[in-house]
Formats: structure tokens, C-alpha cells, sequence
């Protein structure tokens, strides 16, 4: 378990999201960020060593986890209809 401590406080970070492909991670990962939500990629570097035999883990602070989550199903929504219109 992770934990993000902001002065004397420290709040337990969520997995929201699994990822076989680690650019898809990064991507995902820069959303969140963009809109000032923290955010952690435990595994980033792990399906270097051994391809697609690890999921990376996007991490949120627990007080973040409904936003993100929200974020990202409507961002899987749009990539989805993008690509039925192609």
C-alpha cells in the first residue's frame, strides 16, 4: 500500500485503473494530472523486463478515487465512439 503525505498528513492511494501497455498508463496517468488530481504508476517500468506479464496499477488518493474514476470511464466512452465513427 502506498501512502502520499502532504504535510503531517498522510492518505492511502487507490488503484483506479489496470494497464497492459504502459504508454496507455502514461496517457491516462497525464489526464488526471492535467486536471490536478495526484496520481501514481506502481509497475511502470516492470513490462520492460518481461512484456506484457505485468498490469501497470494508476494510483489516486483515496479522496480522488470518484473523480478519477468518472474521468476515466467517460475518456474509455470517447475512445470507444471515436473509433466506431472511423
Amino acid at each position: 500500500m502506498h501512502m502520499l503525505e502532504f504535510g503531517n498528513d498522510a492518505e492511502k492511494m487507490v488503484t483506479v485503473e489496470r494497464f497492459l501497455d504502459p504508454v496507455q498508463a502514461q496517457i491516462a496517468k497525464g489526464m488526471l494530472e492535467s486536471v490536478g488530481i495526484a496520481c501514481f504508476l506502481q509497475g511502470e517500468h516492470a513490462n520492460h523486463m518481461v512484456p506484457l506479464a505485468f498490469r501497470v496499477r494508476l494510483q489516486v488518493l483515496e479522496s480522488d478515487v470518484s473523480e478519477a474514476r468518472e474521468l476515466l470511464q467517460n475518456a474509455n466512452q470517447e475512445g470507444s465512439q471515436s473509433g466506431e465513427e472511423a
